[in-house]
């Protein structure tokens, strides 16, 4: 057992000193920022630990009689934590219109249909086709997403600042529960 102990403390000092694997400790900041989550509602408690604001938010959906909701804003903690309700048709891929926000963290959920989000990283959208709007923490660009996912009924998607979305870039009817949750929590 010592021997594959020393085995095993030997070769991670020889891959350390390669430079085969880089260790660095990450910030606080990075350990806070959220990224992209696709999952099913009923594995949303692995992600509390990703936002203060996570826990409250998917509560929320699990508890609420979402079928029954009107459309429209549902208040769920004041101005840092709200629910929006909607229910619209898919525009297609080819109309997919890309939005970022920085105020808010969106999560969306499928209540009922299928919707596809187009998805590029912030980072990479070269072209503004709106800009930015602080009062209504919105944004507009022309690139094309990067990436599609695909949601079903029961389904979220984690849209974090950094990740431009296009919504609704299926077919058919979707019904949304979209929370925005503040960033600055």
């Amino acid at each position: 057992m010592r021997s594959l102990s020393r085995c095993l403390t030997v070769f991670l000092a020889i891959v350390l000193i390669s430079g085969c694997v880089t260790v660095r400790p990450k910030s606080a900041a990075s350990e806070r920022r959220p990224r992209v989550i696709f999952d099913k509602l009923e594995n949303a408690d692995r992600y509390y630990g990703q936002h203060p604001g996570f826990r409250a938010a998917f509560e929320y959906l699990k508890t609420q009689s979402l079928d029954s909701l009107t459309t429209g804003r549902k208040e769920i903690d004041g101005a840092r934590l709200y629910a929006l309700i909607s229910r619209d048709q898919g525009r297609g891929k080819a109309a997919a219109k890309l939005e970022a926000h920085r105020k808010y963290i969106d999560i969306q959920y499928v209540i009922a249909g299928d919707e596809v989000i187009g998805l590029r990283p912030t980072t990479e959208c070269r072209e503004v086709s709106v800009a930015y709007d602080p009062t209504k923490d919105i944004g507009f660009f022309a690139d094309p997403p990067a990436t599609w996912v695909s949601l079903s009924k029961g389904t979220f998607v984690v849209l974090p600042p950094d990740t431009a979305h296009a919504p609704l870039s299926g077919a058919g009817e979707v019904r949304k529960a979209i929370v925005k949750v503040a960033v600055d929590w």
